[in-house]
């Protein structure tokens, strides 16, 4: 394997969000209501793990596709900002960027996407060379990108026929049909990173500890997100927990995960112990909610390390060594 020229290398999904706040009630057809503020960001998962992990410090690369559209301009724009080399993302002109337009209500949201491109994406427009430039592959959003799903288990062990450990967020799957092989795909996969009902539905399991043990035999390291009850996580069949860093003023939690994924990655790449990974991703997860959107926070790591440092007494920069 040669030199690597970036630490991770991210194939996912690339949209725009359009947040609506303070929103007077809830959806009715037929009916209209308000929204008292708005905003207009970058979007997806794979892009807001890469931004986040990008700002503590870990080189990115991402490879995804878009339209040539102002939701384009945006996306390529904002990942720049960020220091994420967009040159492997494909821009087909006779497609749309995505989009997803976010309605917050506290903790909880409701989504629509339009896949645009994301949804055309498949292993043929893969160039394998850019699996011989970094050391991490991360996949993300499962369910929206048939074309590169269908050969998760491929890109995957390609990956670590380089030498490039591998993980995964599968997220939700909008059609609700769960249909994940989890035996044929995450044995090629070092880091498993649903949430918690993510992981009950793809396995039918009520129970948390049930469905990680149903995935035991054949997952690496499951780190499960459980929002504001902090994580666990799963190596070899233990079970472990990490505590939430508490946040009583949640502004919105669109890219908690997500954020919780580049802390839990960040600190696995210079080779933490799994309780340091799952402390990080908790922490990285509650930082995110400081802020509106996925990206937000990330922007001001100034901020962010007062906030660590007066209500957690933690030293950001030595804790995530940025």
């Amino acid at each position: 394997m040669s030199e690597p020229s970036h630490d991770v290398l991210v194939v996912g999904e690339l949209n725009v969000d359009l947040i609506l706040n303070q929103i007077q009630g809830f959806p009715e057809v037929g009916k209209e209501i308000l929204a008292d503020e708005v905003t207009m960001t970058l979007g997806s998962s794979s892009a807001i793990f890469a931004s986040n992990l990008s700002a503590l410090g870990t080189s990115v690369s991402f490879f995804g596709m878009i339209g040539e559209d102002s939701f384009a301009d945006t996306v390529i724009g904002s990942l720049q900002e960020r220091k994420v080399d967009t040159n492997p993302i494909i821009q087909d002109p006779h497609l749309n960027t995505g989009i997803t337009v976010a309605l917050n209500y506290g903790n909880d949201r409701a989504m629509i996407t339009h896949q645009g491109a994301m949804s055309k994406l498949s292993m043929e427009a893969f160039d394998p060379d850019l699996l011989t430039r970094v050391q991490h592959l991360h996949f993300s959003s499962y369910f929206l990108q048939p074309g590169l799903a269908k050969n998760l288990d491929v890109l995957m062990k390609q990956a670590r026929k380089n030498g490039v450990t591998t993980s995964l967020d599968i997220q939700w799957d909008p059609g609700e049909q769960w249909d994940f092989d989890a035996e044929i795909i995450l044995p090629h996969v070092d880091l498993f990173l649903p949430n918690e009902t993510e992981l009950k539905q793809i396995t039918g399991k009520t129970d948390l500890e049930t469905a990680l043990q149903s995935i035991s035999e054949f997952s690496n390291i499951t780190a499960v997100k459980l929002g504001e009850k902090g994580s666990a996580y799963m190596q070899n069949g233990e079970i472990q927990y990490a505590s939430p860093y508490p946040n009583e003023e949640v502004v919105d939690a669109i890219g908690a995960g997500d954020s919780f994924n580049a802390g839990f990655i960040h600190k696995y790449l210079s080779n933490a112990d799994l309780a340091e990974c799952a402390r990080a991703g908790n922490l990285c997860g509650m930082l995110s909610t400081t802020a509106p959107g996925g990206t937000d926070a990330f922007e001001n790591m100034e901020r962010l390390k007062k906030i660590a440092r007066s209500s957690y007494e933690v030293d950001l920069e030595q804790f995530l060594e940025i």
